[in-house]
């Protein structure tokens, strides 16, 4: 066995790949400002039009990079599906239908498996992309676009295992999926409801009226409490805060832990002042049909534990703390 690399060793190999990878996907840029771009845009415009999905195909490695295209097509509102193209010989090639757009992933462009159902994939009638480094292999001639997906280089010391050429193909199939996005109007609530049980869509599709406390679980007083009921208030539901309302529901301050504390820091005799006297006026508010995400980020950006949430006129509606974001895994 041989003697372990050293950091250095291992640090400048590792430097090399990601180098030549990243060399790659600039000559990618590169090349769409000319003929490859022009593809590019066929392919964007051949998507935007199918009316059925995009159907991935692609073997070993490139089928890998393939599943991956699928999976981002699908969660940014192109319909998608890969079906394997040893698969697609034994009946699978049946979920192929017109109106489709297939998207066909190969380095080489000589693949058997895929070369082999271009007859039949052209009798079906659909669009076919194909993905290749060759643009004159056999793949590419049979194709309606070409996507050019060659590198100069893998990043493999022997030049064999598909590395860089592999990175260039997962880098198209992502540039295809974030223009489908933009041109179709895609939105972050679009995303979240294709994800929803995953803690993205919990970030964007959970409104804040879903988790915040409201009715008597948000402690209130009114703005001639004194002190004393204004603490019992404060212990008795827990949150840190109490709002100061007027009789109408009108929100007019809140008083918090952190103000307690700053007053007797500062030697305020608190036990003949009322709720209006110790209250901080027109505090930081939020409303009650806004996503949840909104109040995390508002309570981020201004380093605060508690939110009173209001309606549109200005009526204390419920209130809402890091803790009930937390149990409600919004953050």
């Amino acid at each position: 066995m041989s003697a372990l690399p050293s950091q250095d060793a291992v640090v400048a190999m590792a430097s090399q790949a990601l180098d030549i990878e990243a060399r790659a996907l600039l000559d990618l840029k590169a090349r769409l400002q000319g003929e490859p771009g022009a593809a590019f845009t066929r392919a964007v415009h051949t998507m935007l039009a199918c009316r059925g999905r995009v159907v991935v195909m692609g073997m070993g490695k490139s089928g890998h990079v393939g599943r991956k295209i699928t999976a981002t097509l699908a969660s940014t509102g192109t319909p998608a599906m890969f079906v394997h193209p040893a698969e697609a010989h034994h009946g699978d090639l049946g979920m192929v239908q017109p109106g489709d757009v297939v998207i066909a992933i190969s380095n080489s462009g000589e693949s058997e498996e895929l070369t082999a159902l271009l007859p039949v994939i052209k009798r079906i009638g659909v669009p076919l992309v194909a993905m290749t480094g060759k643009p004159a292999s056999s793949l590419a001639r049979h194709a309606d676009i070409v996507l050019d997906s060659a590198v100069s280089v893998e990043a493999c010391p022997l030049n064999l295992a598909p590395t860089a050429s592999t990175t260039a193909q997962m880098a198209l199939g992502d540039a295809l999926a974030v223009v489908l996005l933009e041109a179709r109007g895609f939105k972050a609530e679009d995303f979240a409801r294709s994800h929803p049980g995953g803690a993205l869509g919990r970030r964007l599709l959970t409104h804040l009226r879903d988790v915040m406390r409201s009715g008597e679980a948000v402690p209130r007083v009114a703005p001639e409490a004194p002190f004393g009921e204004l603490m019992r208030e404060m212990s008795a539901k827990g949150l840190g805060a109490a709002a100061v309302i007027e009789p109408t529901g009108r929100l007019l301050g809140v008083f918090t832990d952190g103000d307690l504390r700053r007053k007797i820091e500062a030697g305020v005799d608190l036990r003949g002042l009322t709720a209006a006297e110790l209250m901080t006026p027109a505090p930081r508010t939020i409303r009650d049909d806004v996503l949840a995400a909104e109040a995390v980020s508002l309570m981020e950006a201004h380093r605060i534990n508690t939110l009173l949430v209001v309606d549109a006129a200005g009526a204390l509606v419920g209130a809402v703390s890091t803790n009930d974001l937390m149990r409600a895994k919004v953050i």
